[in-house]
C-alpha cells in the first residue's frame, strides 16, 4: 500500500461510513488514513454486515464500531453523539453509501417506481447531507475533509446503472453546495469517481463482469483501477496537499471519463 507521510494523520479522528467487507472502497480509504496515523470510526448496518465490518475495523485498532441506518433520523443522531462524547471532534467523514431496489437495476429506467426512486435518493445522496448537517460542529475549525464516493453513471448514460446514474447526479450535486455552505468553517466537501471495481456494491449491477472488461479495454491506460487507488486519493484530499481543493469531483478511472462513446 502506498502512503503519502506517515504522519500526517497522527492525531486526527475519521468516522468510515459504508465498509461492508474487505473489498469496500470505505475499506481501502480506511486503511490509508489508519496507516498515516489517524484514530477510526466505523458503521455497519445490521447483524450480518456487523459480523464482517466488526473484524476488519477491530484490525486498525477502531475507537467506536457502531450501529447506522442512515435514514433513520435517530440513530445518526446517536451515532454523532458517541462521536462527541468518545472524541470531543471530528477530521474526516468518509461517505461510501448507496442503496436501489435490484429491480431498479434491471430493465429500463422508464419503469423506476416512486418507491424506488425515493430510497435510491434518500439513501445514496441525501445521507451526505444529514452526515454533513450533524458532523459540521464537530468538524468547524478543523481543516476537515469530508469524503463521498460517486461513479461516471452520474454524467453519462451506464446501460444497467438507471436509477443509481441519477442518485450519483444528485450526489455530486449536493457536495458542490455543500462546499459552499462549508467552506467557511474550513470544512472540505470533494467526491471521488472511480472506475469498476469488484466489490460487494458492484455485485448489484447486471453485466458487471462486461462492464469491467469493457473499461479494461477502452480507457487509455488499458488497466482497471484497485480499491487502493481509491485509498490514495482519499489520503491525499485529506492531506495538507489537499487543502485548497474543495467541491469537486476528482476521476480515478485510467482516464476512462474522457473517452467518447
Amino acid at each position: 500500500m502506498s502512503n503519502l507521510n506517515p504522519k500526517w494523520f497522527e492525531g486526527k479522528k475519521a468516522l468510515v461510513l459504508g465498509v461492508a467487507n474487505e473489498r469496500s472502497l470505505a475499506w481501502s480509504i480506511a486503511q490509508h488514513l489508519h496507516q498515516g496515523g489517524a484514530q477510526l470510526a466505523f458503521t455497519f448496518l445490521g447483524d450480518s454486515l456487523e459480523r464482517r465490518v466488526r473484524p476488519l475495523a477491530e484490525s486498525l485498532q477502531a475507537d467506536l464500531i457502531l450501529p447506522c441506518n442512515v435514514t433513520d433520523d435517530a440513530q445518526l443522531d446517536t451515532l454523532f453523539s458517541q462521536i462527541k462524547d468518545k472524541w470531543g471532534s471530528l477530521d474526516y467523514l468518509i461517505h461510501s453509501v448507496a442503496f436501489a431496489n435490484k429491480e431498479d437495476l434491471e430493465g429500463r429506467f422508464v419503469t423506476t417506481s416512486r418507491e424506488g426512486f425515493r430510497m435510491a435518493l434518500d439513501v445514496s445522496a441525501y445521507s451526505l447531507i444529514a452526515t454533513a448537517q450533524r458532523a459540521e460542529p464537530l468538524m468547524e475549525g478543523h481543516e476537515a475533509s469530508i469524503i463521498t464516493l460517486t461513479y461516471y453513471g452520474a454524467k453519462k448514460v451506464v446501460p444497467n446503472y438507471n436509477i443509481m446514474g441519477v442518485a450519483k447526479a444528485a450526489l455530486e450535486a449536493s457536495v458542490r453546495y455543500l462546499a459552499y455552505d462549508l467552506g467557511p468553517k474550513k470544512i472540505r466537501v470533494n467526491a471521488i469517481s472511480a472506475g469498476p471495481v469488484k466489490t460487494l456494491a458492484a455485485a448489484g449491477i447486471r453485466n458487471f463482469k462486461t462492464m469491467l472488461a469493457s473499461s479494461q479495454e477502452k480507457n487509455p491506460l488499458h488497466e482497471n483501477i484497485s480499491g487502493d487507488d481509491v485509498g490514495a486519493l482519499a489520503a491525499f484530499l485529506c492531506s495538507p496537499l489537499g487543502k485548497h481543493i474543495t467541491g469537486s469531483t476528482l476521476y480515478v478511472d485510467s482516464g476512462a471519463h474522457i473517452m467518447g462513446g
